[in-house]
C-alpha cells in the first residue's frame, strides 16, 4: 500500500498566512525522510483558510527543499488556466527537478459566488447545463494539456525535457469515465469515495479504460482522504477536531476559515447543526490507534482496489502533524 501525502497549506487562525507555505515545504522535507511516494498541494483561491493558490509556484519552492519525493498537485483547476500555459509551468518544473513532476488536474469553478466570478466563470441561471458544458470542455481541455506535453500539439512547449509527466485526474462521477476514455489514472476521495457504489463506479472505470499512447498500460487508483493517527483514537479525533470544525462552519457560513485550536474550539458554544456535522465528519475520518487506521485502509483498499492512499491530514498542532504522519507511515509499513 504505498502512501502519500497531500497538503493544502492550512493557514492557523493568530499566524500569518505565508507561514503556511513555511509548513508546507517542512511537511514535504519530513514526508521525503519517511520514505512516502509523492507529496503532492493544492489549488484554492480566496478561501481564508487555506495559503496555497498557485501548485506551481509551491511545488518550485517544495521541490528545493527535496531531492527525491514525487511533486505534484491536487490539482490544478483546469478550467481557470490555458492548457499550453499548464503545460509550460509543469515541463519547467520538470527541467528543475527531473523525473519527480506529476500533474494531477480537476474542474472544480471555485469555493464561493464572488470567487467564481473573479475567476471568470460565473455559471449562470442553469447551474445544471452549466456543469454539463463544464465537463466536456475539461475533457477537451485535458486532451489538449496532453497534447502539449507529450509533444503531438502544434505548438512545442519549452522547455523540451524528453521525459512524460504523468496526468492523473481528480475524478467524480462523470470525471471516472472521462479518464477512464482517456487512458489516464483517478484520484478519488470525498463523497464518491464515501458512497455505497464506490466499487461498481471504479469498477466501471476499468472495465472502461482504454490505455493512450505514453500512458499507463492499466487502470489505476488512488483514493484520498483524511487519516490521523494518534496513541488514542480520542487523541486521534482531538487532533482531527479543527478541520472538522472548519469544515462544518464553512457550509453554515460559506466561508472555509483557519484552523483554530481544540482547546478554543472546546470552549465556544457550537449551535445543534454546527455539532452534528462536525461529529459526522470525525466519523468520516479515519481518526484512531495504528492498528485501527491500518484495519480501516485495508478495508479500503480491498473495496477501492486501490494501488495507493493520499492522506489529507490536517492539524492545529504542527508538531502533532508531524507526529501523525511519522504514525501513519508507520501504521503501514512506510517506515
Amino acid at each position: 500500500m504505498r502512501l502519500s501525502l497531500l497538503d493544502r497549506s492550512r493557514t492557523r487562525a493568530g499566524r500569518p498566512d505565508g507561514e503556511a507555505l513555511h509548513d508546507t515545504i517542512a511537511r514535504a522535507r519530513h514526508a521525503e525522510e519517511l520514505g512516502l511516494h509523492r507529496f503532492w498541494v493544492a489549488e484554492h483561491h480566496g478561501v481564508p483558510g487555506v495559503a496555497s493558490g498557485s501548485p506551481p509556484v509551491l511545488l518550485a519552492a517544495v521541490g528545493a527543499a527535496t531531492s527525491s519525493i514525487r511533486l505534484g498537485s491536487g490539482g490544478v483547476m483546469l478550467p481557470h488556466h490555458q492548457p499550453l500555459v499548464v503545460a509550460e509551468q509543469f515541463r519547467m518544473l520538470d527541467a528543475l527537478h527531473p523525473g519527480r513532476i506529476d500533474l494531477g488536474v480537476g474542474r472544480s469553478l471555485g469555493f464561493t459566488a464572488p470567487v467564481r466570478r473573479a475567476l471568470r466563470h460565473d455559471p449562470g441561471p442553469d447551474v445544471d447545463a452549466a456543469l454539463a458544458a463544464g465537463a466536456e470542455a475539461f475533457a477537451a481541455d485535458v486532451e489538449e494539456l496532453r497534447a502539449h506535453l507529450d509533444g503531438t500539439a502544434e505548438v512545442t512547449v519549452r522547455p523540451a525535457t524528453g521525459r512524460a509527466i504523468p496526468l492523473h485526474v481528480l475524478a467524480t462521477g462523470r470525471g471516472l469515465l472521462l479518464a477512464a476514455r482517456l487512458g489516464l489514472p483517478v484520484v478519488v476521495g470525498g463523497p464518491v469515495l464515501a458512497s455505497a457504489d464506490v466499487g461498481d463506479a471504479l469498477a466501471a472505470y476499468r472495465s472502461a479504460f482504454r490505455p493512450h499512447p505514453g500512458g499507463p498500460e492499466r487502470p489505476q487508483v488512488m483514493v484520498s482522504l483524511d487519516a490521523v493517527v494518534a496513541d488514542t483514537a480520542a487523541e486521534a479525533r482531538e487532533l482531527a477536531l479543527p478541520e472538522a470544525h472548519a469544515m462544518a462552519l464553512s457550509r453554515t457560513t460559506g466561508e472555509f476559515g483557519p484552523l483554530q485550536s481544540p482547546a478554543d474550539l472546546r470552549s465556544a458554544a457550537w449551535p445543534d447543526q454546527v455539532r452534528r456535522r462536525v461529529e459526522a465528519h470525525l466519523d468520516r475520518t479515519l481518526a484512531g490507534t495504528a492498528p485501527q487506521v491500518r484495519a480501516a485502509l485495508e478495508e479500503l483498499v480491498e473495496r477501492t482496489g486501490a494501488e495507493e492512499v493520499l492522506a489529507s491530514t490536517s492539524t492545529w498542532d504542527r508538531a502533532a502533524l508531524l507526529e501523525a504522519d511519522r504514525a501513519l507511515a508507520a501504521a503501514l509499513g512506510g517506515s
